[in-house]
């Protein structure tokens, strides 16, 4: 590393903005920081994805330099800050340096900000690097910025930061990374896939025996890559009596958990840990690593409102960033839990967080800086126009943003709290009606990712406040006095609302809850104790042996729906009665005058709701006739054309009408599915019953333009004469292809046949037995080419019928011959 820092100096030198792609362990966190401290006369800030990253990238840089954090180099994240007058380098996350360039947009007495790791792609290193460029751009052409990652895609970072057609500069530095065996040990049976969160237990099981084998096969610590907090619990569980210190790495354990984990203990180590080990952090004394090969990523299910993690199989860019943990201080080896041929199928790279998660944060933050939807910034990866479509409708709904996208006064101070913008309006909405610090705590319950058992909030709520887990207590009450502050500011005075303790804490919890989540406000469907039925129209089901079961209501605080289930399942939720969730659901209650199509007919009723719950019903004994109306062609555009009665006239007009449309176009209507539930007149009916009385015939033959009224029988005549002077009704079956099936005979002295829709009818000729023995859209061609070895198949089989040698102008006949007549 230290041999490239000349070439990385002599980039931002020249170009302002430069990507160092350096592999793993080569020290680019640390000694690259500190290089453009010495060389530049303002303070560096470096953006790290995650906490325990940014601590520790700060305790190391302090530890080269001789001395404690909080001098030259110091950190700042959510809730924790080591910094002084005299510090240079300064390391936050991603998060808040998004944060401080909303507040402070020229970043004062900044030189450089350096963004680690920006291969991650989180949402918050998405808009850090937009808004930088931005700065550079616009306010501060001085400003210095470093893109660095391990696995980043080079170019593109390089066309993005040098924009106007040239491309930043990229520098590579190569590393001392030791040599890391793989060993391929898969199940040795059946595993099931991931499936949302669940993961199989038989994978765990031997992702735990993995580990017993790798610790009697090889030295040093192991580092173990798990997608969750709940995996490494069960793994730690079944490592039970290993010779060897079992240590939790994840972001729901406090700081000094997390720091504990990064330190080299007395004895040997078992670190199991989440991805946020895969980068940034080097866990001293690991020579080898267990990777289960999965992750856990966010994915937003837009049409339901819900929001999750899932479990995904890890791409070969994490795995190969996991494997080079074992390699940082000596030769390693890496168990990976697959086999080589299903780590080819691996995706190369982990999806953006753009691309699948919730953006209602995302599109406020770009609001804020006056960008709605990232117009005009340079973003890596647009945001994808559903997902942030429902962002923005979202943000309208809280008052967030206006009519056209741009931030309102409440947006900014729903930002300002530094958390979700449906909890930032539930803390500041709730503050009046519950008090400031007890809104301020669940709050923080539900933003700060804290380790909670079981599905009832309430319950969690109290724990902490009991201390029952002291380091979780801990975080929670950092994050409880971070949150009073914005509450404070954005809410009235400091004794808005009723004094701590007046209300009980599921009325608290359940109004607070309801604030952020509206749409999830939940009653319990009838016949049923654990399944229920939330605003948003959602089905929701409560998991086995829940407290919470036989509740009326519920405000949910956490809800998912895994892959190819109907319902959601509900993980955290406050019980509540119903006055509660009218209250917290205001807008979304409602009563009024419905008419609309349900269970296959006409319903009309005044209607008392919570979004889509019924909470009330009375017959409507006049209704709105626009609004049945509507009502009818609902249905009709639900159940389709089949509610209509087509008799047989009706089918062939129909039949007819698509013949004309097929050969002669506009302005012949179409009469497909699609347009007929368009375009035919339903406006009589007012039921499922008068809809099968509609006059189908009439209604088609209004589609008809009039000036094309009277043509209609000569266009696609029903009946076509033919020289016998029969009437043959015409099939059309294939609207491109209208045919006629009439025996030979009684075509005889036919030149040609008559023109349908436009087109030469095409005839189906029948043998005097009706079977088909020549088809033709030619008659006089057929007259010549066909007709004479017809004839003289037939005339020794049919010997009564005449089978004269020119057809074309023989008299036409329905009769066989006399038996005394000579055969022609």
């Amino acid at each position: 590393m230290r041999s490239a820092l000349p070439g990385l100096a002599g980039a931002l030198s020249s170009s302002g903005a430069a990507v160092l792609v350096a592999p793993p362990g080569t020290g680019k966190t640390t000694l690259v920081p500190l290089a453009l401290a010495g060389d530049l006369p303002g303070r560096v800030v470096v953006a790290e994805p995650r906490r325990v990253a940014a601590r520790a990238a700060a305790r190391r840089m302090a530890a080269l330099l001789g001395e404690p954090v909080g001098g030259r180099i110091g950190y700042s994240v959510r809730g924790e800050r080591r910094r002084s007058a005299g510090t240079r380098v300064e390391v936050v996350t991603t998060g808040l340096l998004v944060r401080r360039l909303q507040a402070d947009p020229e970043l004062a007495g900044v030189a450089a900000v350096v963004l680690d790791e920006c291969h991650e792609r989180h949402l918050d290193t998405d808009l850090a690097l937009a808004f930088c460029l931005d700065v550079r751009a616009a306010l501060r052409p001085d400003l210095r910025l470093l893109a660095m990652s391990a696995t980043a895609q080079a170019q593109r970072l390089a066309a993005l930061l040098g924009g106007a057609g040239r491309p930043a500069p990229v520098v590579e530095a190569t590393g001392a990374q030791h040599a890391v065996d793989v060993v391929w040990t898969p199940p040795p049976g059946p595993v099931d896939p991931p499936h949302g969160l669940r993961v199989d237990p038989r994978l765990l099981a031997h992702v735990a025996a993995t580990v017993r084998r790798a610790l009697a096969e090889r030295s040093g610590d192991v580092l173990v890559f798990l997608p969750g907090a709940g995996e490494i619990g069960t793994v730690a569980g079944s490592l039970h009596g290993v010779d060897a210190d079992v240590l939790p790495l994840h972001g729901r354990l406090p700081a000094r958990a997390q720091d504990a984990a990064l330190q080299p203990g007395p004895r040997r180590r078992v670190v199991l840990a989440t991805a946020l080990a895969e980068s940034s952090l080097t866990v001293p004394g690991v020579r080898v690593v267990v990777d289960a090969g999965l992750s856990r990523v966010p994915r937003a299910d837009l049409s339901r409102g819900l929001g999750s993690l899932v479990t995904v199989r890890a791409s070969r860019a994490s795995v190969t960033q996991r494997a080079g943990r074992a390699g940082r201080e000596g030769p390693g080896a890496v168990y990976r839990c697959w086999t080589a041929a299903e780590h080819d199928r691996l995706p190369a790279h982990e999806e953006p967080e753009v691309a699948t998660a919730d953006l209602t944060a995302f599109a406020l933050e770009l609001a804020c800086w006056g960008a709605p939807g990232g117009r005009g910034l340079g973003l890596l990866d647009a945001p994808p126009p559903a997902a942030l479509l429902v962002a923005v409708r979202t943000l309208q709904t809280l008052g967030a943003v206006d009519g056209d996208g741009r931030v309102t006064a409440r947006g900014r101070a729903l930002t300002a709290a530094g958390v979700h913008p449906r909890l930032a309006r539930a803390l500041l909405d709730g503050t009046p009606l519950v008090g400031r610090r007890r809104a301020a705590e669940v709050v923080a319950l539900l933003s700060a990712d804290l380790p909670v058992r079981g599905d009832d909030l309430v319950a969690a709520w109290r724990g902490l406040r009991a201390g029952t887990d002291r380091g979780a207590t801990a975080r929670w009450r950092d994050e409880v006095a971070r949150l009073e502050r914005p509450a404070g500011d954005g809410a009235g005075p400091p004794d808005a609302g009723p004094p701590d303790g007046t209300l009980p804490d599921d009325t608290v919890a359940g109004l607070v809850v309801g604030l952020a989540h509206p749409e999830r406000l939940a009653r319990r469907r009838p016949g049923g104790t654990a399944t229920y039925l939330m605003a948003a129209g959602t089905g929701a089901e409560l998991a086995p042996g829940t407290a919470l079961a036989g509740a009326p209501w519920l405000a949910v605080a956490v809800a998912d729906r895994s892959p190819g289930r109907r319902d959601a399942r509900i993980r955290s939720a406050v019980a509540i009665d119903e006055a509660t969730a009218l209250e917290a659901g205001g807008p979304l209650h409602t009563d009024g005058d419905e008419v609309s199509w349900r269970d296959g007919d006409v319903r009309s009723a005044r209607v008392e709701r919570l979004g889509a719950i019924v909470l009330a019903e009375r017959p409507l004994p006049d209704p709105d006739p626009a609004g049945v109306r509507a009502a009818v062609a609902e249905g009709l555009r639900q159940e389709g054309l089949g509610l209509l009665h087509w008799t047989p006239a009706g089918s062939r007009l129909r039949a007819r009408l698509a013949a004309a449309r097929d050969g002669l176009g506009e302005p012949w209507p179409a009469v497909d599915d699609e347009a007929l539930l368009a375009a035919i007149d339903v406006s009589g009916a007012r039921s499922r019953a008068e809809l099968a009385r509609l006059d189908v015939v009439a209604a088609l033959r209004a589609l008809v333009p009039w000036q094309l009224a009277g043509d209609l029988d000569a266009v696609v005549p029903d009946h076509v004469p033919v020289p016998t002077g029969s009437r043959i009704r015409v099939d059309y079956t294939d609207p491109a292809v209208p045919t006629l099936s009439v025996r030979v005979q009684e075509v005889f002295g036919w030149p040609q046949a008559p023109r349908v829709a436009g087109r030469p009818l095409r005839l189906q000729l029948l043998s005097p037995a009706q079977r088909v023995v020549a088809t033709t859209a030619d008659l006089a061609g057929f007259w010549v080419t066909g007709y004479p070895a017809v004839r003289s198949e037939l005339r020794g089989r049919y010997p009564r019928h005449p089978w004269p040698e020119d057809p074309a102008t023989a008299p036409a006949t329905k009769r066989a011959t006399s038996r005394s007549r000579p055969r022609p």
